[in-house]
């Protein structure tokens, strides 16, 4: 009798637990065309209902790896990490972590893809970068990984191809949110490197997918469990995302703030959170150096070294690298900027992360459609933080808009999300958990 894929549907909509054999069988008939968008949206959907088992987790991740080839490392003479970020506001944690580790003699290769909300992905930001190139064969991707020691590419045909399939299903039928499904597509780009550890941050709070520690942490722990089960290295931070963690909001804006960390000219929660994550990476892989790791980061972001790694990384992907010194001049400009005071005196005890990203995105800094174009332009800073003491009037950052009445509806909106008391506020913590073994 042939295989029927109504089967597994049914059995799933029932709130049984599917056979492992059956849901890879599922993905790799969908990816072959053979089973249409509608059977397999009827699945997905009951996978958001039922919930999913860590073995149903598995296999799907599974089938999407091996949808595609693998990105095979062993010959690049550096220990190889792969970072994942499941994003938020003014996140760009990244493109700092990846260049600082290269400097570090580690080698940091990272399958990406595009973001939706409030601003875009890494690999959007990327692209506001004039001339750079997000897709990279698996050949350029193990030569630039042995002599950049950075690399981070878009997810190709060649790479996870049916987990690009079913994530454009998802969005089209709104089964994004679910912890099962976004742990499979996730881990699914990181299997298919051969690295010798997955570095997972996971935000927590109104800015992220996840919006409180509890629902960061069921997702950490369905990221490592398929780890796990793949035999792989993993670690997952808990990070928090309740305010924008950058003081931009938008692509190039956004990667103007990276070059600044990287030169050693800015400080903040985003230079704290690259730091304290390439030193963890640094210390496992390298253990001889776990003691010195912290301080080995951050003087790589102050003797120029992780610029230069920049520099090599942007260079190596075809990007103009004048970038690294002058990204004001390099990057796309808006050609509206608004400045934003303070209208009452205080100290900020909120600064809604969703909210001033849905100012972001409005501004087209974001998109809500996988196909959207985005302004990379566009967007906001914002240097307010919680836990700050501001006085009326005090500037606090600048709108970068297409047209006047943008940017005024979007100082509008921005201040909306930030609140000030009279008490002395004190600010939330950067690293909420860690998750996992290093060894």
């Amino acid at each position: 009798m042939s295989w029927d894929p109504r089967a597994p549907i049914a059995a799933k909509r029932e709130g049984h637990e599917v056979p492992p054999g059956d849901i890879e069988r599922l993905i790799s008939t969908y990816h072959s065309g053979a089973l249409g968008d509608g059977p397999m949206a009827a699945f997905l959907m009951a996978c958001v209902l039922r919930g999913m088992s860590a073995e149903e987790t598995a296999a799907m991740t599974r089938a999407f790896v091996g949808s595609g080839a693998r990105v095979e490392l062993g010959d690049v003479g550096r220990r190889v990490v792969d970072k994942h970020s499941t994003g938020g506001v003014g996140d760009a944690v990244s493109l700092v972590f990846a260049p600082l580790v290269a400097s570090l003699e580690l080698a940091c290769v990272k399958i990406s893809g595009r973001a939706l909300g409030h601003t875009g992905g890494t690999i959007d930001k990327l692209e506001a970068i004039p001339g750079f190139r997000v897709d990279r064969s698996i050949d350029a991707i193990r030569r630039q990984a042995r002599e950049v020691g950075c690399v981070i590419a878009s997810q190709t045909e060649e790479l996870v191809p049916a987990d690009g399939m079913v994530y454009a299903l998802r969005d089209a039928t709104a089964t994004v949110p679910s912890i099962p499904l976004i742990a499979a597509s996730v881990m699914a780009k990181k299997l298919a490197v051969d690295a010798d550890l997955i570095l997972l941050d996971v935000k927590a709070g109104s800015g992220a997918f996840m919006a409180d520690v509890q629902q960061a942490r069921a997702l950490a722990d369905a990221c490592l469990a398929i780890a796990s089960a793949a035999g792989r290295r993993a670690l997952a931070a808990i990070t928090d995302m309740s305010q924008p963690l950058g003081v931009t909001i938008g692509n190039a804006l956004e990667i103007g703030e990276v070059v600044g960390v990287l030169a050693g000219r800015t400080r903040g929660r985003l230079r704290d959170a690259a730091v304290t994550l390439a030193a963890r990476a640094l210390g496992s892989l390298t253990p001889e150096l776990e003691t010195v790791a912290r301080e080995r980061a951050a003087d790589a972001l102050e003797d120029g070294s992780a610029l230069e790694a920049f520099r090599r990384f942007v260079r190596a992907q075809g990007g103009d690298e004048r970038v690294a010194d002058d990204p004001e001049a390099t990057l796309p400009r808006a050609p509206v900027r608004l400045p934003v005071h303070v209208p009452d005196s205080g100290w900020v005890s909120a600064a809604d992360a969703a909210g001033i990203g849905r100012a972001a995105s409005v501004l087209g800094a974001g998109r809500h459609r996988k196909d959207a174009p985005i302004d990379p332009a566009v967007g906001i800073v914002l240097t307010a933080k919680v836990g700050d003491r501001l006085e009326r009037g005090e500037m606090i950052g600048e709108i970068h808009a297409r047209t006047d009445d943008a940017a005024t509806s979007a100082r509008t909106t921005v201040l909306g999300p930030l609140r000030l008391d009279e008490a002395e506020v004190e600010a939330p913590p950067l690293f909420h958990a860690w998750v996992g073994t290093e060894r």
